[in-house]
């Protein structure tokens, strides 16, 4: 049986002599190197010496708006298409027409084309032409009948300028095939550029196809202009070739981890810097409306770029001053919290496993070193009991063998308070010193950050870019209700009719319903969902706008146009809106929330959550306002930088402007977001400190929870069970939890245990051999 108990005994000292894992060693140094990371970290974030002449917010807001431009761009290339193409084939499906009714009919309805023409393929002779000329013989006919043969192309003219065609069939039974072609300028319809920006519409080689807003060297008076305009023009050309070449990436490659919202490429580029104003540009490849869905108007290549000049900013927000002294603090407060848990936890928990280890071995000559505090005292004063106990003193004399040793009581009359945990505790304090002024305190940016002008100005001018998109689709939903009421005519059959509506309704997702509607209220065909109730011949308001609201109240509004058929004694064709048709042309990044109101000032759409029918907060509705006085024929976009105790908040509303049936609206879209979002350097030196505040609070809570559950908990709980040791308690076994300096100290325990065992056999086996 002893060498039973030697064996276990050697067994349990093999284990101690393991390497440890874990253990209180490695929390205080990771602790130390993060705390040493984060002080460099803090030193190169806060403390920079120079920050950029233009902030990042205006680089990102040209990039958003030539985004805009590349949308608006695409939606107008692939909506000139659809309505040619689908003019075509209904003129195909009713009876032939002449080429010159085709035109005029086209014209009346659709003012979109600086030209058209039909031409007959077989022989090529032009049949009817408006507008301008178009480039026909720039056309090869004889390709169209090949794979993507009728594609939009660009053609360039005699005078440089270039041209947008598409193309259209128009068939008739026993007549030649005839093409439809309409030209158009590739310009921005809708776009609102500003008083000083620029914008060009880019092929891939870098070749500027149009621009506006560059003004050419004759145009100006004074030599200073007319050097101006060269550098401009110079500068536009760079950013063109330039822009060319980054939009051949790959889209996923292009972006920034994070970055979303355009389905294409897109970014934004420096240019030079002239008399404290210096060039600055977004680019934008046309993209389709989904990731990876391509277009006819994608097929063509071209890149929008926008280019603007902005005042630079010399001034500092902040200099190296406040970060290298917050760095200094750091290091401070964190080489005191790692030198208390150096001296008060991890080095008397350490002396303690070399104490405990030498009871093992035998060495019971010295008292034990007992630490001056905490859970090692505890445990420590328990060994030095422990050990008078393997020298032949019983477990209930530790006061007197404490008097003949003069090593001082062995019973401690009071725990003490300052635990482990307590020291934890000190040392988190310490840390949340340093971090918790970051966090609430230092850098704050408040009421007086100062927004610079451009991004003011490009907020209103791509909120009235919205209200133009807006209103121009509602007019081209108008225009093709128009297109299918005169092609309905008074003879068309309602089997004939569904036919046009859901041909309609399909190429056209605007609609969620379609109909046919008699004077009398009743519906004679229809596509899509069933239509909102009407009155029954109603002569009011419902019928008194090409384009109204039907509703004043409920979940959703319902927007409807209207044409009257012509020949049918007051029928009409209407088409109902989908609301989120009208939410998706709202969505754009960078402009925060954007709803559009009625001329109540009420919510009818928005790209974010909203109540329909609901009514703005106070100060906007100021601004609705504000901008819905009239001067001149049109009420201008308006902007501002509002400041109050939430911060500041940058907000535009632009009313419908321009012709068309949806003026009679008089709707307007207003956009506003909180200033905080920007990345203005104000805004950027308060989340950098509100960071490295996260920083400091993350690693200390790590770092010290970690120390609390592997090292402190389970010593707390070993101090119980040593102090049991020495009360006398023999028959609880010590297991170790884990293999480090506490489960050493619990496996030295347990062989004193199985010591104190065998000395009390050894004891009591004379008294028994006497018996």
């Amino acid at each position: 049986m002893a060498a039973s108990s030697s064996k276990r005994r050697h067994k349990v000292r093999r284990r101690a002599d393991m390497s440890l894992l874990g253990g209180i060693r490695p929390p205080i140094a990771v602790l130390s190197a993060l705390l040493l990371s984060l002080a460099g970290i803090t030193a190169l974030g806060l403390g920079r010496a120079s920050q950029d002449s233009v902030p990042e917010a205006v680089l990102t807001s040209q990039q958003h708006f030539a985004e805009d431009g590349a949308i608006t761009m695409r939606a107008s290339i692939d909506e000139s298409v659809t309505d040619l193409t689908r003019t075509a084939g209904l003129f195909s499906a009713g009876d032939p027409v002449s080429p010159d009714a085709v035109l005029d009919k086209i014209g009346s309805v659709y003012q979109k084309w600086t030209g058209t023409a039909v031409v007959e393929i077989e022989s090529g002779r032009m049949l009817a032409a408006r507008g301008e000329n178009v480039p026909v013989t720039a056309i090869d006919t004889g390709k169209l009948a090949e794979k993507d043969g009728l594609s939009p192309r660009i053609v360039r003219l005699q005078n440089g300028e270039s041209r947008l065609l598409a193309f259209a069939l128009l068939s008739w039974p026993d007549r030649p095939q005839q093409l439809l072609i309409a030209s158009n300028s590739l310009r921005f319809p809708g776009v609102s550029k500003g008083q000083f920006r620029s914008i060009a519409v880019v092929d891939t080689t870098g070749h500027i196809l149009s621009r506006d807003g560059v003004a050419e060297p004759e145009q100006v008076k004074t030599a200073k202009q007319r050097a101006d305009a060269k550098r401009s023009a110079k500068q536009l050309t760079s950013f063109a070739e330039t822009a060319a070449t980054k939009t051949k990436q790959h889209p996923l490659k292009a972006k920034e981890p994070g970055s979303g919202g355009f389905p294409g490429v897109s970014g934004s580029l420096r240019g030079n810097s002239v008399r404290g104003d210096r060039a600055v540009a977004g680019y934008a490849a046309l993209a389709g409306p989904q990731p990876g869905e391509g277009t006819l108007a994608t097929s063509l290549g071209l890149t929008v770029v926008a280019m603007v000049d902005v005042a630079e900013d010399p001034t500092r927000v902040a200099g190296p001053f406040f970060g290298l002294v917050s760095a200094a603090a750091l290091l401070l407060i964190g080489a005191l919290a790692v030198a208390l848990l150096l001296g008060t936890v991890q080095r008397p928990l350490l002396k303690l496993f070399l104490e405990s280890r030498r009871l093992t071995r035998g060495d019971l000559t010295r008292p034990v070193s007992v630490p001056r505090f905490g859970e090692t005292a505890r445990i420590g004063r328990a060994l030095e009991r422990l050990r008078r106990q393997l020298l032949g003193e019983p477990a209930d004399g530790d006061a007197g063998a404490a008097g003949r040793t003069g090593s001082g009581p062995s019973r401690p009359g009071r725990r003490s308070r300052l635990g482990s945990r307590a020291l934890i505790i000190i040392s988190g304090v310490l840390l949340l010193a340093w971090s918790a002024p970051m966090l609430l305190l230092f850098n704050r940016a408040d009421s007086t950050v100062a927004v610079p002008e451009q991004i003011v100005s490009d907020q209103r001018e791509r909120t009235h870019t919205i209200s133009d998109r807006v209103r121009r689709a509602l007019n081209e939903g108008h225009a093709d209700l128009v297109s299918v009421a005169s092609l309905i005519g008074n003879r068309t059959s309602p089997d004939d009719m569904e036919k046009v509506l859901e041909r309609t309704r399909t190429e056209h997702q605007r609609y969620r319903s379609i109909y046919v509607r008699s004077a009398d209220g009743s519906v004679q065909a229809r596509a899509g969902e069933k239509p909102h109730a009407l009155p029954a011949g109603a002569k009011g308001k419902p019928l008194s706008q090409p384009i109204t609201v039907l509703n004043e109240s409920g979940k959703e509004p319902s927007v409807a146009g209207y044409a009257e058929i012509p020949g049918r004694n007051g029928a009409m064709v209407i088409g109902e809106f989908r609301i989120d048709f009208i939410n998706a042309l709202l969505k754009r990044p960078g402009l925060g929330q954007v709803r559009v109101v009625d001329s109540e000032h009420r919510i009818i759409g928005g790209n974010t959550g909203y109540l329909a029918f609901d009514s703005l907060p106070e100060r906007l509705d100021e601004l609705v306002s504000g901008t819905n006085q009239r001067v001149g024929m049109n009420a201008p976009a308006g902007a501002i930088a509002y400041r109050d105790g939430d911060g500041v908040q940058v907000a535009a509303a632009s009313p419908f402007a321009g012709g068309g049936a949806a003026k009679q609206l008089r709707w307007t879209v207003v956009s506003w977001q909180p200033a905080s979002g920007l990345a203005i350097p104000e805004y950027n030196l308060q989340n950098r400190t509100v960071l490295a505040g996260l920083l400091g609070v993350t690693a200390a809570v790590a770092c010290l929870g970690w120390l609390y559950i592997v090292v402190v908990r389970p010593l707390r709980e070993l101090a119980g069970q040593a102090e049991s040791l020495a009360d006398g308690d023999r028959r609880t076994v010590l297991f170790p939890h884990h293999h480090d300096e506490v489960g050493a100290v619990t496996r030295s325990l347990e062989i004193v245990r199985q010591q104190l065992q065998e000395q009390r056999k050894r004891d009591s086996a004379p008294l028994v051999g006497r018996n």
